[in-house]
């Protein structure tokens, strides 16, 4: 897949995911084989008035080039500013958030608030093209509701403006994460888009994932909650890779932990950031719930590496058990 003058390696990607998608997960994403890691969405308001909070989120490593940030808001100068401090902080690409449903983003005529004004989100990808001169991207959702399905005319106008990519989750904004992604809509888009199209929404595992790229023709998909505490699924997508064993799996929960308090700059808080991450890895393992009642308490890093290693020790999946799909509060851009 093409982005502007960079070429994807591959068709999976790791979608933006709010708490989720920060650095060290995006390097081990990346090293188990994902095309591309974009950023969780990042306040261009933020940028633009040099907070440090905003600008912690575009740390990144060199491995992560083409670096791809996700940016929202809804005033077109705040975003096209906001968007070119992006770029003096490395980003070679851009993605304007559409899609996220929240109510705190949307009620300030941001994210899926968008999908209602065609024109103004095309507004923001001429801008916020013209002042950094890199890709821009879109994500999208289906439409606002049933009712108000407005992709194809979005992308269509996004194009027209500029944006050389569009992902799109399968689900309209009333919906959240609930119900089915309609993968029909994303096959009915990929027929209409004069751009690419990223297929987004219930990939939850490879088998799903490849099923996705084939039936509805998109370029690539993005994979959300089936990458959470799971970055294995790029490798057995990339490389054909298989399950990863207790000892393979603690290995990488580890190294994810350590690195995540790196980066958060503080071991308490960097403990109490990570215990989703924890939940998360020990999603559909046996014993996981006296697993997670007991992270929740623990502060102190020594005893939390013995309890890890202790669990992943002697987890298994039951045998025959599908990973089924995490059910989650977070924003998912």
């Amino acid at each position: 897949m093409q982005l502007g003058p960079y070429t994807l390696p591959n068709p999976w990607i790791l979608a933006p995911m709010a708490g989720v998608s920060e650095r060290p997960f995006r390097r081990l994403a990346r090293e188990m084989g994902a095309a591309a890691t974009p950023t969780e969405l990042v306040s261009c308001k933020g940028l633009m008035q040099g907070q440090g909070r905003s600008e912690k989120y575009l740390d990144h490593d060199a491995a992560e080039d083409p670096f791809w940030v996700q940016l929202f808001g809804g005033e077109i100068e705040s975003m096209a500013a906001g968007a070119e401090r992006a770029v003096e902080l490395g980003a070679k690409i851009i993605d304007i958030n559409m899609g996220c449903p929240v109510r705190k983003v949307t009620k300030n005529g941001a994210g899926s608030a968008l999908l209602r004004e065609p024109a103004r989100a095309a507004a923001l990808v001429e801008a916020m093209g013209k002042r950094t001169g890199v890709p821009i991207t879109v994500k999208i959702r289906s439409g606002w509701s049933e009712e108000s399905i407005t992709m194809v005319e979005v992308t269509r106008a996004v194009a027209d403006a500029g944006a050389v990519a569009i992902a799109m989750h399968a689900r309209t904004r009333e919906q959240g994460y609930s119900g089915t992604a309609n993968w029909v809509q994303i096959r009915e888009l990929v027929e209409a888009s004069p751009i690419p199209v990223i297929g987004n929404g219930d990939a939850f595992t490879p088998t799903l994932a490849r099923r996705m790229l084939d039936e509805t023709g998109c370029a690539a998909v993005m994979i959300g909650r089936g990458a959470m505490g799971n970055p294995w699924i790029f490798e057995q997508l990339a490389r054909e890779a298989e399950e990863p064993t207790p000892a393979g799996r603690w290995t990488v929960v580890r190294r994810h932990l350590l690195d995540h308090i790196e980066h958060i700059g503080d071991e308490l808080r960097g403990i109490r950031n990570f215990r989703p991450h924890l939940a998360w890895y020990s999603h559909g393992l046996s014993h996981a719930s006296r697993f997670r009642a007991r992270v929740m308490t623990v502060t102190d890093l020594a005893e939390l590496l013995e309890l890890g290693e202790g669990f992943f020790a002697g987890a298994l999946r039951a045998k025959g058990a599908v990973r089924a799909p995490i059910e989650t509060k977070q924003a998912l851009g």
